[in-house]
């Protein structure tokens, strides 16, 4: 079963799946006809909702119970991408704004997931890459000539006093 039980607190309600129900899409129609039995999609939703409100991450998921976590985020792509989650939210917002009343003048909302706009060359570089290239001597046991870690230099024709004397010779 999993170390969550089905009465844990964590499952959705009977009234709120009641209302996320009819925002799912239709289900995909398997292209040869024939697939595994698909995850129910309370279920599903009950593992996204999970994640979403502990955090966990989504292999966590399969020591759970409640649904696999390749199910889980295939299904949370899914419905993300048909705008399930979206209109669920607008939908609770304009219940909220029913039942108590959203003061829409007294609203504001701040935020930004772009670049710093005054950042540029002064800020300098990433701190986790320092702008290096290559290999870092400092990360590795063998010298940076020599991959075999050998500090010799191993003889070949062209290293060997023979090879020398014959070219000295010529």
């Amino acid at each position: 079963m999993g170390l969550v039980a089905r009465d844990d607190g964590w499952r959705i309600p009977d009234g709120v799946w009641e209302r996320m129900e009819p925002l799912l899409p239709p289900r995909p129609v398997h292209p040869l006809g024939c697939h595994n039995p698909r995850v129910p999609d309370r279920d599903a939703m009950d593992a996204i909702l999970l994640v979403a409100r502990t955090g966990m991450q989504w292999n966590a998921l399969n020591a759970t119970g409640v649904c696999s976590s390749s199910s889980a985020f295939r299904r949370f792509q899914e419905w993300t991408k048909a705008g399930v989650f979206e209109e669920f939210w607008r939908q609770g917002v304009v219940a909220y704004d029913e039942l108590k009343g959203i003061e829409w003048e007294w609203l504001s909302c701040d935020g930004e997931l772009g670049k710093a706009p005054l950042g540029g060359e002064e800020t300098g570089p990433n701190p986790t890459d320092r702008a290096k290239r290559g290999r870092s001597g400092r990360s590795s046991v063998t010298p940076a000539a020599s991959r075999s870690g050998s500090r010799s230099q191993a003889r070949t024709s062209t290293t060997s006093s023979s090879s020398v004397r014959r070219s000295k010779a010529s």
